[in-house]
């Protein structure tokens, strides 16, 4: 006897084909290419850049005949591991950059699942106060804070400058968390009250996991936000050993010129967590967005 197959997956398999096909064809049109190709130059171009004049001596930076055929070394991140102070402004950007994605997500979540279930005036009202936040430029907020700061003792701490960027990236989180929330159906919390679960249990429980894309996705663009931020640390932070890898970097560039390849060798370490971090959470990242921004 001839097994017969099912009809729906007969059918199946030419729409997966169908749809395969048309995304290659889709890719290979010269408009993609031709992106790919700009793209390529606009951040490839000065990765490379930046590799090549970590491993060049000082005088083969600003020569025409040394741009692309000298002879490498790497006594620039051998002076960088030499100097001191590496591990220690490690540290400082890991410890702010966590402490800034805990404290965000803490506000961020609540808020997002509140704007995403509350409707009406007060949430077109808290939106746009939300967007006029993201708008005001982050030099006009170091003065005021500056002072309060002062006033609470809290310059010169690393906990200040987490609680500064917190209050930068509070917005942008709770904007980029309730497209999610509004994606998870009601029905899951009526059925969920129905059956007796308080309000808190039905949003641990339910909510949180329909959503941990979501929040898994803000956690990590805050933290890569986090991770680079320099004008709060710099302004905050009085004692130069405390200051992290973003304001050790600018520490390269003194009134008696710049080190390119200390400069370049630095960045090349400063990136090297992003880039891992990028890596392993790119499949997310690029789901995530996605979903947010249909939904």
């Amino acid at each position: 006897m001839t097994a017969i197959t099912p009809p729906s997956q007969t059918i199946a398999k030419p729409r997966v084909a169908t749809r395969n096909s048309r995304r290659r064809s889709h890719q290979r049109t010269p408009i993609a290419v031709l992106s790919r190709v700009l793209l390529f130059l606009i951040y490839g171009v000065p990765v490379l850049w930046i590799l090549l004049t970590s491993i060049k001596n000082p005088g083969d930076v600003l020569s025409d005949k040394a741009a692309f055929f000298f002879t490498p070394t790497l006594d620039a991140y051998t002076s960088v591991f030499q100097s001191g102070g590496l591990f220690e402004a490690l540290g400082q950007s890991f410890t702010i950059a966590a402490g800034t994605t805990i404290l965000t997500l803490a506000v961020a979540i609540p808020a997002g699942y509140g704007l995403a279930r509350v409707g009406g005036r007060i949430t077109t009202i808290c939106l746009g106060l939300l967007i006029v936040l993201q708008m005001v430029p982050q030099t006009a907020n170091v003065i005021p804070l500056f002072q309060i700061f002062g006033s609470w003792g809290l310059l010169d701490s690393t906990f200040g400058v987490i609680l500064a960027d917190t209050a930068l990236l509070i917005p942008f989180a709770v904007l980029l968390m309730r497209p999610f929330f509004r994606a998870v159906p009601d029905a899951l919390e009526e059925a969920a009250s129905i059956d007796g679960a308080s309000t808190w249990r039905t949003f641990r429980s339910i909510v949180l996991p329909v959503a941990r894309n979501g929040v898994a996705t803000a956690a990590t663009l805050v933290f890569l936000l986090s991770w680079g931020e320099f004008l709060y640390a710099v302004n905050f932070l009085l004692t130069p050993g405390k200051y992290p890898l973003s304001a050790l970097l600018a520490q390269q560039v003194s009134a008696f010129g710049i080190n390119w390849p200390g400069l370049m060798a630095l960045a090349v370490i400063t990136s090297i967590p992003i880039l891992v971090l990028f890596a392993c959470t790119y499949r997310l990242l690029r789901e995530g967005l996605t979903l947010g921004a249909v939904k």
